[in-house]
Parts: C-alpha cells; structure tokens; sequence
C-alpha cells in the first residue's frame, strides 16, 4: 500500500496556471529525491498528448514512457488550490497531483488514489479543506465508506447441489470465511428457513452476527424444486448497513417485471451488472470482449485514450474487467475506468447500447488493437 507523508501535501497553494502548477508539482518531486531533472519535461509533454485531468476537480500531471528512467523513487506531490486552476476545456483543478512512478507501480498508484476520489463528496472536501492531516486522511482512504463485500469472490455459480440446506451452508461459511459474518450469523442461517420471493429465487440473512455487509449468491448448476416450490438461486445478505439494499431494490425490480429468469444463466460479470445497475434487454445490447495488451495496463494515458474512443459515439458503454471484481463501470469516467484496475493480459467485455452501438464496438477493439495510443504490444 502507498503510503503518503504530510511533507508530500501542500495546502493553500496558489498558481496562475496550469503550466505553473505543474512546475511546482516537479519542483517538489525532485526534491523529495522522487526524479532528476528533466522529469518536468515529460510532465509538460504528456499534458500536450492528452489531459490528465480524471474529473471531480482533480488532476494527475505525471511524465511520458520517455522520462521513465528519470524516476529514482515512487512517489507523489499533492498540491491543493482553493482559487481553481484553469486545467482547459472547461475544467478547474481544485488538487493536483504529480505522480512519478516505475513500471506497473504507476498503475497500482493510480488504482489506490482513484479509488478514493471516485467519490465526488470527497473530491469536493479535497478542494476546501486547508488541513493537510485531512487531505491526507482523505487520500489514503481512512475515510471511504463502510466496506461492502459483493463480487465476483460472493458468487457460488453453477454448483452441483439438490437442496436448499447445501445453497444455505455454501452461502454462509463463504460470508464467514470472507470475514462478513460471525459464527452466530451462520448458525442462525442454517436454523432458520429462507424466505421464498418468488421464480424460484430465495432470500437468506441473519439479525445477528452481521460484521460488515455483504452478498452472497449461490446458483445449482440445474434449477430444482423442494417441497413443490422451485429453486433458483439463493441470495445470502449480511446487513451491518444499509447498502445491500440497493442490491436488493435491483431484485425487487427483476421480480416485478417477471425477469428473475435472467440471472438463471447469467455469467459472473452480468449477475452482478444486473444486480447493481440498469441492465437492458440482451436484443438491445451488443457485447465484444478485447484482451489489453499494453505492458503497464490501462494507466492514465491508454485509460484516457478508451475513454475518448468511446466519447465520439452516442451509445452508452460499460466496461467490465472480466479478470477483475467483474462489476460494470461507466466507459465515459476515466476514473472509473482507471479504477478497474487492468493490467497487462486482461479480458474487458463492452456493452454497447444505442443506434451506433456496433461502430462504437468496432472502434474500442480497433483502438486496443493499436495499443490505445501506446503502439501495438
């Protein structure tokens, strides 16, 4: 994990310009004993590439492949602007950050800070705040939101089982295993009958022993009945706060409109899309599935590059890492899709939906293809 030092954050910082803060932010760099001179070369060179600014009041000015080998150390400079610095086209960096990092060390960064400031209540605390323990505190993610256990490590898909106690003892020592749920939370699960809510999905929680919350979905490989009544699906729920219940509104919603059957044959990555967001009927979407080939993954550079192929078109497109938690994310956030956390060899799946979905497609592979920006692997 890494780690930042209240001497890497300058709160209060004033600059006339972007070019200004980004001088300041490679000053600061080279002085940690992060670069040698030249780096703020690269910096200036990679914001005529493309923008580093992800959204939220937030940039990440950060070298080119070229002034790589002028990083010494891995490290960070944050400098925050209460007064906004003009970042072009419309945008204002409240924080900048300037990144120097080795390798895949710049990915593994990225992912750690975007996870944090993908969170526009906190991105706008950044940009007011004047403490730097909190800005800190913020950025290392000591103030995150409770943690919430649902994906594709809470999926038992496809399981060879004929009843519902096996789906209940699956589902619970899983949550037990993961650190969800205490011993009582499994003992009362397994004492107590699931709650049938109809095409043949079954619900299952526990008022005690819920240590963080959590969901966890176990599917027999071929639906079967008990006592008359099908089984589908079984979803175990740990409730030690209220965000399971969005997953629970999606269900709710499946059910009403009769469409439970969808997660019958759903694999991991469209279970939990379906779970967590609005998903469209299969004959409106189109789907396509691109391994990424560049050596550092998708970092900021060949995040931004995706981001933009898929910004020229009107269809809406999710990412989902196939490699990774499996859940969707919004194709047009570079935070988001940074966040994914994709690395060299990666399978992402596309959803494309709209009238030019199918160009949209064919765009995004041609563009992973050629290496987003970065040339063919």
């Amino acid at each position: 994990m890494f780690e930042l030092s209240l001497n890497d954050i300058h709160p209060g910082a004033k600059a006339e310009n972007k070019e200004q803060a980004i001088r300041q932010a490679a000053d600061a760099l080279t002085q940690a004993g992060c670069v040698s001179d030249g780096y703020l070369a690269g910096m200036l060179e990679r914001e005529t590439q493309t923008s580093t600014f992800l959204g939220n009041g937030i940039a990440i000015p950060h070298g080119t492949t070229a002034t790589r080998h002028l990083v010494q150390n891995t490290g960070v400079q944050v400098f925050q602007y209460p007064q906004g610095i003009d970042w072009g086209e419309g945008q204002t960096a409240y924080v900048v950050i300037g990144i120097a990092a080795r390798s895949d060390e710049h990915l593994a960064l990225l992912r750690q800070l975007t996870h944090v400031l993908s969170d526009e209540s906190l991105a706008a605390r950044l940009a007011k705040t004047d403490s730097a323990e909190e800005l800190r505190s913020v950025l290392m993610g000591k103030q995150q939101p409770a943690a919430f256990l649902f994906d594709s490590s809470t999926l038992l898909l496809d399981i060879a089982a004929g009843d519902l106690m096996t789906l209940k003892a699956l589902n619970a020592g899983l949550l037990q295993r993961l650190g969800a749920v205490e011993p009582r939370f499994v003992s009362n699960v397994i004492a107590s009958p699931p709650l049938h809510l109809g095409q043949g999905v079954w619900l299952d929680d526990s008022a005690q022993g819920n240590v963080i919350s959590a969901v966890a979905i176990s599917r027999p490989a071929s639906a079967f009945q008990q006592d008359g009544v099908p089984v589908m699906m079984l979803i175990t729920v740990a409730m030690a706060d209220d965000q399971p219940l969005l997953v629970l509104d999606y269900l709710a919603a499946l059910l009403r409109q009769q469409r439970a059957a969808r997660l019958a044959d759903a694999d991991a990555p469209t279970l939990l899309a379906l779970l967590t967001s609005e998903v469209l009927e299969q004959a409106n979407q189109l789907t396509a599935e691109f391994v990424v080939r560049n050596e550092h993954g998708l970092h900021a550079r060949p995040g931004t590059a995706l981001v933009s192929v898929i910004k020229q078109f009107d269809s809406a497109v999710t990412v989902t890492n196939l490699d990774g938690s499996g859940k969707p994310a919004n194709g047009r956030s570079l935070m988001k899709v940074v966040a994914l956390g994709v690395k060299k060899g990666h399978k992402l799946r596309f959803t494309a939906e709209g009238n030019d979905a199918e160009q949209a497609l064919q765009a995004i592979g041609e563009a992973i293809a050629s290496g987003l920006g970065e040339g063919e692997a």
